[in-house]
């Protein structure tokens, strides 16, 4: 039961997206916070930085929401060999569990930026949100780095996933796994 359809449109979107949302999100890390690092004199750096992330974050919400259409379209493309290849549920499982765990990054990375860029404006309802968000800024600067790292580091090891699901799709593999998920339901494995 090997499946020879194209999915090159869905593939394209998952794949640029979480190219995007890995790639950006490495270059602020090392790029963007290291030069505004570099430019730190009373703040200036910190107002550097929330700049460029804020100028990011509608391409890294695009990105995002790219990369889940385009997952959420493999997922029906492929579901047969979800449920019946060896090995391409855990991995199909992994990658939601990672992908879950660097929505929620992203997510607690911009909140935390928001609270610590909050010091350099005089915008009210971004001092606001600054004030609601528990914790110190001090606190808040020091998770945010911690968030930050977690993000490419989750996205990269959803790469490393991808790598494995196209491993899996080739017609050898699919085959033997569709042998061996079907031995093991009937006892014939060990």
């Amino acid at each position: 039961m090997v499946s020879s359809q194209r999915n090159t449109l869905v593939r394209s979107l998952h794949d640029l997206g979480l190219a995007a949302w890995f790639g950006g999100s490495l270059m602020g890390v090392i790029g963007l916070n290291g030069a505004a690092k570099e430019a730190d004199d009373t703040g200036r750096g910190i107002r550097i930085s929330t700049i460029g992330w804020n100028k990011w974050l509608p391409v890294s919400v695009a990105a995002i929401a790219v990369h889940v259409v385009g997952g959420a379209g493999l997922f029906k493309a492929n579901a047969e060999r979800v449920r019946h290849q060896e090995g391409v549920g855990a991995s199909t499982g992994a990658k939601t569990v990672l992908t879950g765990a660097a929505l929620a990054a992203t997510a607690y990375a911009c909140l935390l930026g928001k609270k610590v860029g909050a010091t350099q404006t005089d915008e009210p309802k971004v001092k606001e949100l600054a004030e609601k968000t528990p914790g110190s800024t001090e606190d808040a600067q020091r998770q945010l780095r911690l968030a930050q790292w977690a993000v490419p580091a989750l996205t990269g090891a959803l790469l490393v996933l991808n790598a494995l699901h196209g491993e899996q799709q080739r017609p050898s593999q699919q085959k033997l796994g569709f042998v061996q998920k079907a031995g093991s339901r009937l006892g014939m494995t060990d």
